[in-house]
């Protein structure tokens, strides 16, 4: 994941189609490494977002960021000397990650002056330097002196110089045939595709080396060169497996051969802003549930651990009737049983060859108490067998639910999701309410709606109360109720509202049912459904808990609609 130097320069033509000739109508810094520049261009207001830190970045976005109440100093600064400027271009050294907003201004007294603003993005490195027209340093939002460096100095007053450039061929100033006797003398692999050309990251690399096998590196690099030449670039996102975001490029994705989710956006600007939004939305996620992921684990490892110790104690209780039967026959021969005995070898009459059993005996002890002694093992055996059948099957559908909250956690999008599991886990006693807490009930989260494309709506539960909720009262008695089979899911309801529903209908919610699932990353999962009036709540059962009849199954893959 990288914002390589082809990339800025995709996006360096972006942003000079849509803002030059712009003024600059506000300036904001939310943070100390982050610069939000507000221009009025002719099609309306654009922002640009200039992050210098955690993935550090320069592109338009339509992202909203919360400003401090007191702007900082090079806030103040900026707003001074670029207010109201107008934008008249934007420069790149070759496919470096360094480019130049020229503007003109007008200073204090009237005259108009040249200034520009250097965008350095140079990973743990990036800058931005303001000079003037002289291209001497006005002011940076990171000072460097001469104890930090020697080679490169960055502070009011001294002339501005360019980072030093790296020994890389530029796609767009040499030949294909110049770039293809670098890559070769390095090696052939994507290192060398890497090492020989300028402002390319390793995915880049090594989707040429893999189209390569096709054809020759040759021809994969005239068409690299050709797509940034003629800027015909194809903003693209890939996806990991569980739907969170993985790299992003200026050119289809081939590599992955259909493994990964590959999609593809009108504008680079676009592509950059869902690719950090979402990123940063599932980090804050993961960060404010890891308290419940951390509870739901632990209670997970107890429940499994209780259920594999219950289950070797019931499996110890499977010899009982043993005792019984050594009982009975020591009961029938207690006139055979001497008093003192440590043994009695008696005929097995309940073996069909009546073949002979020896039976260890207490000493201590009569011949009748011996036998008693059997008859209440194998009364208690008994008893402890119907009780750890019961907790088992109790600590079974404990497990269960909690490996249901598990999957719930795992694709809440919102804080108000995260919010009712939270709640749902504290009315189930896993979580203890804090002193002082409200005891106010947040307002009820709709549950998802799609439409199937035959115009069926299609509702899906967020959590295992609003399951109960949408399928045990929401729901009419014909309308139909889908589950996955075997895997945790949510409840899906397809609302018929007086029609009857369509097998279209019924495979795309099984595809959403699915996709709703811990078998998401299946390629055919299947999926149950059946009317609601078949679908009943045992007494006492946790929530999300129901039993079906009359059910038909279907295997799909698993698909929500855009």
């Amino acid at each position: 994941m990288a914002f390589d130097g082809v990339m800025m320069t995709m996006v360096r033509r972006e942003m000079s189609a849509e803002l030059i000739g712009a003024r600059v109508a506000q300036i904001y810094q939310p943070a100390r490494d982050e610069l939000i520049f507000s221009f009025r261009a002719a099609e309306g207001a654009k922002k640009v977002l200039i992050r210098l830190t955690d993935s550090p970045r320069v592109h338009i976005s339509s992202v909203s960021v919360e400003n401090p109440p007191v702007p900082p100093m090079l806030c103040m600064l900026l707003r001074k000397r670029l207010g109201g400027a107008r934008l008249t271009d934007i420069t790149q050294p070759g496919n470096e990650r360094v480019i130049c907003l020229c503007f003109e201004a007008v200073n204090e007294i009237g005259d108009r002056e040249s200034l520009r603003l250097y965008i350095e993005i140079m990973g743990r490195y990036s800058n931005a330097v303001l000079t003037d027209g002289e291209n001497r340093i006005i002011e940076t939002v990171r000072r460097i002196d001469f104890s930090q460096s020697e080679e490169r100095v960055l502070l009011p007053k001294l002339p501005y110089e360019l980072p030093a450039m790296q020994d890389k061929l530029c796609i767009e100033r040499h030949s294909a045939d110049e770039i293809c006797e670098r890559i070769e003398a390095l090696g052939g692999d994507d290192r060398a595709v890497l090492t020989a050309i300028q402002g390319i990251s390793p995915i880049i690399a090594r989707e040429l080396v893999y189209r390569s096998s096709e054809n020759d590196i040759k021809t994969q690099t005239e068409y690299l060169k050709e797509l940034v030449e003629e800027g015909r670039g194809e903003p693209t996102l890939v996806y990991k497996a569980d739907g969170s975001p993985m790299d992003f490029c200026f050119m289809d994705i081939r590599q992955y051969e259909g493994a990964l989710k590959v999609k593809r956006f009108d504008s680079y600007s676009e592509l950059l802003d869902t690719f950090f939004s979402d990123r940063d939305r599932i980090a804050r996620m993961r960060a404010k549930s890891s308290d419940l992921s951390k509870l739901t684990a632990n209670a997970v490892d107890r429940l499994s651990r209780k259920i594999n110790l219950q289950r070797a104690d019931l499996k110890k209780c499977a010899d009982r009737e043993q005792l019984r039967i050594k009982g009975d026959l020591l009961q029938a021969n207690l006139y055979r049983i001497e008093r003192g005995s440590s043994t009695v070898t008696v005929e097995n009459f309940y073996a069909e060859d009546n073949a002979p059993i020896t039976i260890k005996l207490d000493p201590t002890k009569s011949p009748a108490m011996n036998a008693q002694r059997f008859y209440k093992e194998y009364n208690k055996a008994k008893t402890r067998e119907l009780m750890l059948t019961k907790q088992i099957e109790k600590a079974t559908e404990e497990l269960s639910y909690i490996e249901s909250v598990q999957d719930m956690l795992s694709r809440c999008e919102t804080e108000a999701e995260l919010s009712a599991i939270r709640a749902e886990l504290r009315e189930q006693g896993y979580i203890r309410a804090a002193k002082g807490t409200s005891k106010r009930k947040d307002k009820p989260l709709p549950p998802i709606e799609y439409k199937s494309s035959d115009g069926f709506r299609i509702l899906v539960g967020r959590n295992n109360k609003q399951n109960d909720q949408l399928t045990l009262r929401t729901a009419a008695k014909n309308d139909i109720w889908l589950h996955t089979k075997g895997i945790h899911g949510t409840h899906v309801i397809i609302v018929g509202e007086g029609r009857e529903i369509s097998d279209t209908a019924i495979t795309e919610a099984a595809r959403i049912a699915a996709a709703h699932s811990k078998g998401r990353d299946s390629s055919q999962v299947p999926v149950d459904y059946t009317r609601v009036k078949n679908v009943s709540k045992p007494n006492g059962a946790l929530p999300g808990k129901v039993i079906y009849v009359k059910y038909n199954t279907v295997y799909v893959t698993p698909a929500k609609p855009e």
